[in-house]
């Protein structure tokens, strides 16, 4: 079936069957930055196709018994976008709005986040479509071990590696872990990441995230020419990934003048005591409510006098709508596909830098790919060195692709796309097709 991936005017994709021509969801977007691409690609452009299908993709019914006595039933996806480069790697996300074009998306980016930061990874994404916060803990951990007995022959330590994501935790991965050890008879480690460091975790896994934003953030910003001391930020998602962010970019004599989260928005022109703000969003689940700030309306968030935007909470939030707002001279993308080609494109109309997921949150992926290979010779490193090695990968992939933008003159997305998608597509290439 021919259709267009979101009007008349873009090339048309074979889209398969289950995916809704007329409104494609984040699988649209990222079709689109693969058409922008495209150009780029040379020789290799003849294998384009292949990362516009999903090599593998598993739909399973999760069901559980409540704590009353009752049977519910959840939805549960695993897809495996391309493994030319190596087993599959990509969270699990536990969220009420989750559907498998999302999931599509998430497992794609994350082929292309892989291949940026070149770890030896295909790109894989799950979830489940359930609202954590309305199941006790027992239930939680019946849903999770279900969902991991039935994803169970999709997944492996040299296979496909889930990991944390959003609504999802150490000791999630400490459940699918044991449920995967449980069903094949032995132990086995390093079946997940983001695990609790006793059972074989990494140290520096829970903020390698964050601190991967911070290292391009600070590199692009010398390139720049923007000064990081007194620099005003803003962030969305106050979490694991834009918590660590903003901690850092504060510790480094930046100001957090703006920060909003699913409980609200606040802001303080002086700046937000950070280590403050995070005792507060650990002690309640969100930003709303600190005293050290005033609020401010939702949408007014991203209209914010500020130098560095740090979306840092889920796709789709900077849309043609909102990016005209925005005064940032750099936006780095914490989350996973956070603004949409339309608004990246009104972004770069107003000389506004984005520095891409595929590169920028890739610091997560890339501590769990240390703590699969510590889990794997059962010999762990120090957190300085985690860190250290975590920082050396991040700036010399952040220095090709900045290369590669200035030579083709394109966008650090389309940038990283390049280098990404050609790595991918040889390793496609060099393979061949079996039989």
């Amino acid at each position: 079936m021919q259709a267009s991936s979101t009007s008349a005017s873009k090339p048309a994709h074979a889209l398969p069957s289950y995916l809704n021509a007329h409104d494609l969801g984040p699988w649209g977007n990222y079709l689109q930055q693969v058409d922008r691409v495209t150009p780029y690609l040379g020789s290799l452009a003849r294998w384009v196709e292949t990362l516009k299908r999903p090599k593998r993709i598993l739909i399973v019914d999760v069901p559980i018994e409540l704590d009353n006595g009752t049977i519910a039933h959840f939805e549960g996806y695993r897809v495996q976008h391309n493994l030319s480069r190596g087993p599959g790697k990509g969270g699990v996300r536990f969220h009420q709005d989750v559907t498998l074009s999302e999931v599509m998306a998430l497992s794609a980016w994350m082929s292309v986040k892989n291949a940026a930061v070149n770890v030896p990874y295909g790109g894989a994404k799950g979830g489940i479509r359930v609202d954590p916060k309305t199941l006790t803990r027992g239930e939680l951990e019946r849903l999770t071990r279900r969902y991991t007995s039935e994803i169970g022959m999709m997944i492996g330590p040299s296979k496909d590696i889930p990991a944390p994501d959003v609504n999802t935790n150490g000791q999630i991965m400490a459940w699918m872990m044991d449920t995967y050890s449980m069903n094949t008879g032995a132990t086995s480690t390093g079946v997940v990441t983001g695990k609790p460091v006793d059972l074989g975790g990494s140290l520096g896994r829970v903020e390698a995230t964050g601190r991967g934003v911070f290292t391009v953030g600070v590199e692009a910003a010398k390139l720049t020419g923007l000064a990081i001391q007194g620099a005003r930020v803003a962030v969305q998602g106050f979490g694991n990934v834009g918590g660590t962010a903003g901690k850092l970019f504060a510790d480094a004599g930046a100001i957090v003048v703006a920060v909003q989260d699913h409980t609200g928005s606040i802001y303080n022109a002086k700046g937000f005591d950070v280590p403050a703000l995070l005792e507060h969003v650990g002690n309640t689940g969100g930003v709303g409510g600190f005293k050290g700030g005033d609020k401010l309306k939702n949408e007014e968030f991203w209209g914010v006098d500020c130098d560095i935007l740090i979306p840092a909470a889920l796709e789709g939030q900077i849309t043609a709508k909102n990016a005209g707002k925005i005064k940032a001279k750099m936006v780095i993308e914490g989350a996973n596909g956070p603004t949409t080609p339309e608004a990246d494109d009104i972004l770069n109309d107003k000389g506004v830098l984005v520095m891409p997921d595929v590169i920028a949150n890739a610091g997560g992926v890339t501590v769990s790919y240390f703590e699969w290979v510590q889990d794997f010779s059962s010999f762990f490193w120090t957190e300085d060195e985690i860190n250290a090695r975590l920082v050396r990968i991040m700036q010399e992939a952040f220095a090709g692709i900045w290369q590669v933008a200035q030579e083709n003159k394109v966008s650090l997305r389309t940038a990283t796309f390049i280098v990404a998608c050609k790595r991918i597509l040889h390793a496609r290439e060099m393979r061949g097709l079996y039989p």
